[in-house]
């Protein structure tokens, strides 16, 4: 039976940049220092009005093809992972094949999922490779928040970034990925929503816990949001080493959703981890929803930490409320990039 292994990663961040100087700048009354120390984020890149996410996913996937020289005709199947969807329907991931140039044959489907998407998509990539319906996935996340954001909310200007990420899944002969838990809570989905956009009549509709302080599009309750994280990870982390069969010392890494430094800092006090262990990825970009892991991953990679060989937990969390961790033993090497990547085994 194959297994779905992780192979390329490939991220696109739109242009425009949006820094901690700008903001001071526009807003002399925020206090950009503090809000620095909470978030460590220091710039976001902001799609333009004109940029949707699947521009920046089909960007993504394009520079993916291109640098790894990947036979377009060798993709099997597209997951593309998004809240902010270009259309209600059709669904984007069928815009996405054309754009793409990816075979007729394949299966496209969308996934509405946030900060939990990418280990979810992991898994259905998994899935569909161990059922034998596909060979190579391609997982694209890509979000745009900044659509949902008034300029003057200076909670969620200051934390969310857009951004895409191509990430390639092959089928191989030994299991790297997995085993996966998950987790769903209905009951926190007034934390973080869009209210209005969807077909429930607007005096129908699901209103946020408490009151708005800003115009915003996009309500997030922030302090639940940390109880819920805080309540929840640390047991996914345990129930995910129990259906692994591994020791906590046998992981090397664990690569979590990059939701702000507070947050990743109260995670690292109580799994007792350091900076080493649970190491972020979001100073430059912000929180990019379903795309902070793979870039997590992309810039490890990229310095060299994470090597072949190295064991890491993969967990995301939020939005839904849903959470999802894998188990993940790295076996892609970057030499393997060019000529020597190229079709789907």
């Amino acid at each position: 039976m194959p297994f779905g292994s992780i192979g390329p990663i490939v991220i696109h961040l739109p242009e425009a940049v949006e820094d901690n100087a700008q903001l001071a700048a526009e807003n002399p009354r925020w206090n950009m220092d503090v809000i620095y120390e909470k978030t460590g984020i220091r710039a976001r890149h902001l799609a333009t009005a004109d940029q949707c996410a699947s521009d920046l996913g089909v960007a993504a996937a394009e520079k993916l093809f291109t640098r790894f020289n990947i036979d377009r005709s060798s993709v099997d199947f597209l997951l593309f992972c998004t809240q902010t969807p270009d259309y209600p329907l059709p669904t984007t991931a069928c815009l996405m094949q054309q754009r793409l140039g990816l075979p007729t044959s394949i299966g496209a489907l969308d996934f509405n999922l946030g900060c939990s998407g990418f280990v979810y998509g992991l898994s259905l990539a998994d899935g569909l490779i161990r059922s034998g319906s596909a060979r190579r996935v391609l997982l694209i996340t890509a979000e745009t928040y900044s659509k949902y954001i008034d300029p003057a909310d200076r909670l969620l200007r200051t934390i969310f970034g857009d951004g895409a990420a191509a990430t390639i899944v092959d089928a191989a002969e030994r299991p790297s990925l997995g085993p996966f838990v998950f987790g769903t809570d209905g009951r926190g989905a007034d934390s973080l929503m869009v209210p209005e956009g969807g077909a429930r009549p607007k005096h129908e509709a699901m209103r946020p816990r408490k009151r708005k302080r800003w115009p915003s599009r996009l309500y997030m309750d922030g302090p639940e949001l940390v109880k819920f994280t805080l309540q929840v990870v640390p047991p996914a982390v345990d129930r995910l080493l129990e259906a692994a069969n591994w020791d906590r010392d046998r992981v090397d890494m664990y690569l979590m959703h990059q939701a702000t430094t507070f947050l990743l800092d109260h995670l690292r006090d109580r799994l007792k981890l350091d900076e080493e262990q649970l190491p972020e990825a979001l100073q430059e970009c912000g929180n990019t929803v379903s795309s902070t892991i793979p870039l997590l991953m992309h810039d490890l990679r990229s310095c060299g930490r994470l090597k072949p060989g190295k064991r890491s937990l993969l967990i995301g969390f939020g939005v839904g409320f849903s959470w999802a961790g894998c188990a993940w033993t790295e076996t892609w090497e970057s030499h393997q990039a060019g000529r020597m990547y190229g079709k789907a085994a």
